[in-house]
């Protein structure tokens, strides 16, 4: 690729997060005549790609392997061909970032939902009671992916007693340790501006359940109606899928932005690194703990129990931890023989000692 090409693609593609590094590992490509481009789009084996021509859509068979975290999706860098019918990429660009969840399914699989991914903005609804778990839940897999997760509490013109929303702000703080938590209203515009900041810089992607007002923020930050609203049941808050493909928008101030449809299912995906990033405060009071295996159930010179025991650690936090630990260890051993085997081992272990001290209790009654 000549100079002059590659200061014209650099122009073109720097609206979508085209860079000098990306330029460097598309090198090999470039004497092949291949096109260097972003995926906008993903939809039935074929995706629409953003190149310094304009946008192309192209064939992803040819790069589609049998790993599912794998296959072509939105916000993939790649190189497609210049001409065909069908045109193909011909391969991706190793991903900085992915965002990926387990399938609904039995099978031990896990589903890409965006690549390359700067930021993971946690879109939760204040029009319904807050469910702190989910929330945890989608932090575990943003922190997972190498994103900077923002939780936005949408919706917050429906709060308008500013102690209320600061009572409300202030419990997504403590479940989102490091994370910063913005309330947002699209209608009245109220917190827009320093999400704008936030996105303004890399590429962002609009994740929550259907109802949590998604499709209207991004129209807020992108200016102008480009996403489908429809309007959510007053009865649970929530909302019909308004967005059915992942589609990744340029913003006028900077920035793209991926839009996702809404997810009824977060499950874990080998994100034990996320689960350890949400739960911050109990790593580090684990790490006080007598024993180095302690389970904090039980156990004496627990310092997660006595946390608990004081009040400085809410019951409902551990009780969320131990649920998406125990999570992730499962999703992680169908998949792994050696650890299914330790985990059945362990269980049966804890199963042996809580006999025993049931044993132990029954003759000390008698």
């Amino acid at each position: 690729m000549s100079s002059l090409s590659s200061s014209t693609t650099l122009a073109a593609l720097a609206p979508y997060g085209w860079d000098e590094a990306w330029a460097d590992e598309f090198a090999p490509y470039a004497s092949e005549g291949l096109l260097p481009g972003r995926v906008v789009r993903v939809d039935r084996g074929q995706c629409d790609v953003v190149t310094a021509g304009g946008v192309l859509r192209a064939d992803t068979a040819f790069v589609t392997p049998h790993d599912p975290l794998r296959v072509v999706c939105t916000g993939d860098w790649v190189a497609v061909e210049p001409a065909g019918n069908p045109r193909y990429v011909r391969t991706c660009l190793p991903r900085r970032t992915a965002f990926v969840r387990s399938t609904s399914s039995k099978r031990s699989e896990g589903q890409i939902l965006a690549a390359n991914v700067d930021h993971a903005i946690v879109a939760v609804s204040l029009a319904v009671e807050l469910d702190l778990g989910r929330i945890e839940r989608f932090l575990a897999l943003a922190w997972e992916s190498g994103a900077q997760p923002v939780v936005v509490l949408t919706k917050a013109d429906l709060v308008p007693d500013a102690v209320t929303l600061g009572h409300l702000v202030r419990d997504v703080e403590t479940t989102a340790p490091g994370v910063p938590v913005l309330a947002v209203s699209a209608v009245g515009g109220d917190g827009l501006d320093v999400l704008t900041a936030v996105v303004g810089g890399g590429t962002s992607v609009l994740l929550g359940q259907s109802g949590a007002g998604k499709s209207t923020l991004a129209n807020a930050l992108l200016g102008q109606d480009v996403m489908e609203v429809q309007a959510t049941r007053d009865v649970d808050g929530k909302g019909r899928h308004t967005t059915t493909t992942r589609n990744l928008l340029p913003l006028p101030g900077g920035g793209v932005l991926i839009d996702t449809p809404g997810l009824r299912g977060v499950g874990l995906w080998d994100a034990g690194t996320g689960v350890g990033q949400v739960f911050s405060e109990i790593e580090e009071l684990a790490a006080e703990c007598r024993f180095h295996d302690c389970a904090h159930d039980s156990e004496p010179g627990c310092a997660v129990l006595a946390a608990i025991e004081s009040g400085e650690l809410p019951v409902r936090r551990l009780e969320s931890y131990r649920k998406l630990v125990r999570e992730n260890q499962w999703i992680v051993a169908k998949t792994d023989a050696r650890l299914r085997a330790e985990i059945r081992k362990d269980w049966k272990r804890k199963g042996a000692e809580g006999r025993a001290a049931m044993e132990a209790k029954r003759r000390g009654l008698r």
